[in-house]
């Protein structure tokens, strides 16, 4: 074999190979990015390649638990499109232009493509619901069970102390799920006496009672083929109940006044901050009901229960609402007394009494910083500290002590504190919701003796 004809081949096989090369990266490339997550934190990283960002804050830009974020940009890294910060401790990530010109010219193709938006990006319950995540993963978990639920028309029932956001979550699930082209239908089922229940759920006919002078369709007739909503359906009465049930078993119902049955096709979510489960066995809630609607549960923590996300929830209200005022996002800050002000208290209004408080205080302050004497509760009489001076204490106050005393005697043995006290489970239940009350941790050793009650 010649020189030539050896230099000829050599060359070939340099170009086969180069271009075997390539193709193996961009098919690599295109595995990377087809990720929602990986794509999404690529372009979010690329946005401010000079800045660097931790995980929780990518956490909470994604609404994704930490695992899933730490694999994904370690994956970037791996790959050469992102880098970790030197000595960084957390770690940081930024963006990184890449070593070779195929990749970097396969991450500019990718940058130059529009992005297309998720429904979740479209969605302004998940913007919403987005702000109330913090550096505590509970609420990423809560988001993890928000996507389950959208995928099916499975009931939801929602549990949560007020203020929680449960009607955020409620439109979540409507606006994820495939009924989002379709009305969602809030019913604060708590407003409705049982004279004005029929007619709001089931509409009437024109004539069918004074003043009925045309017909008005119902909240299940408006929700066909979208979302029906019921808050606070713990405190529906035995007859509304036994209504509701006949209506999920048939999903038929008729107007008031009327004699046509109309067929009704609607995704069914709940919501309450009530212990249902007591109030079955209390005969306050009926059984069958109680199945139909809670075939998927999601439960919200507490803003007590995730204090880590106290100042990070308060610095976000505080921005805005210098944003709505037309100031500064930096115009208002928190002293460190104001912020442990606000991490002792005990919220029992939970996240929408925090926004309040924050721009409340904001309001009240003169100055650039918010004191701790700017800072005003809604509830004070809640707080857990003793009450000293000459002050003597509110009705209320006695009645809190009283009952952690009783529950703390009996261990929190709920069914013996209720003959202590000599009111029923069902009201030592609402007690305890209304006066945010836990138990204090115990001992790994120590038996526990709330599971008989």
């Amino acid at each position: 074999m010649d020189d030539l004809t050896f230099s000829a081949r050599r060359a070939s096989a340099t170009a086969a190979a180069k271009t075997a090369e390539s193709g193996d990266l961009e098919t690599r490339f295109r595995g990377l990015v087809q990720s929602p997550l990986r794509a999404g934190l690529l372009r979010y990283l690329s946005a401010s390649p000079e800045d660097s960002f931790d995980v929780e804050s990518l956490m909470q830009t994604f609404g994704r638990l930490r695992l899933d974020v730490e694999n994904c940009v370690r994956e970037l890294v791996d790959f050469g499109v992102a880098q970790v910060v030197p000595g960084s401790t957390p770690a940081r990530y930024m963006a990184e232009r890449p070593a070779t010109d195929a990749l970097g010219d396969l991450l500019d193709h990718f940058l130059e493509r529009r992005a297309a938006v998720s429904t979740e990006d479209q969605s302004p319950s998940v913007q919403r619901f987005r702000e109330m995540i913090g550096r505590d993963e509970k609420m990423l978990i809560v988001f993890e069970w928000i996507r389950t639920a959208a995928k099916s028309d499975i009931s939801v029932l929602i549990l949560g102390p007020t203020g929680s956001g449960k009607e955020v979550v409620a439109r979540m699930i409507h606006e994820l799920s495939r009924r989002t082209i379709a009305k969602f239908q809030a019913v604060n089922t708590a407003a409705l006496p049982d004279t004005l229940f029929e007619s709001e759920i089931f509409g009437y006919e024109k004539g069918a009672f004074t003043g009925a002078h045309d017909r008005k369709p119902g909240r299940l007739e408006l929700s066909n083929e979208g979302t029906l909503f019921l808050d606070e359906i713990g405190d529906m009465s035995l007859i509304a109940q036994a209504k509701l049930l006949r209506v999920l078993e048939e999903r038929k119902f008729e107007r008031l006044g009327g004699n046509k049955s109309i067929s009704v096709d609607f995704r069914l979510i709940s919501a309450t901050n009530r212990p249902l489960e007591q109030f079955v066995k209390d005969g306050r809630f009926r059984e069958d009901l109680y199945y139909r609607v809670n075939a998927f549960a999601i439960r919200l923590p507490s803003l007590r229960e995730r204090q880590v996300d106290i100042p990070v929830l308060a610095q976000r209200f505080l921005a805005r609402y210098c944003a709505a005022q037309g100031l500064p996002l930096d115009s208002k800050s928190f002293s460190r007394e104001a912020i442990d002000l606000l991490v002792g208290y005990q919220w029992p209004g939970n996240i929408r009494e925090l926004e309040s408080t924050v721009s409340r205080a904001a309001l009240s302050a003169p100055g650039r910083s918010i004191r701790a004497t700017d800072v005003e509760f809604l509830h004070a009489t809640t707080a857990s500290a003793p009450v000293s001076g000459d002050r003597l204490p509110s009705l209320a106050e006695s009645e809190r002590a009283h009952i952690v005393r009783v529950l703390e005697a009996v261990d929190w043995n709920k069914k013996e504190a209720a003959r202590v006290l000599d009111i029923s489970r069902g009201t030592l239940y609402r007690k305890i919701v209304d006066y945010q009350l836990e138990p204090e941790a115990r001992p790994a050793g120590r038996r526990s003796r709330e599971s008989v009650a």
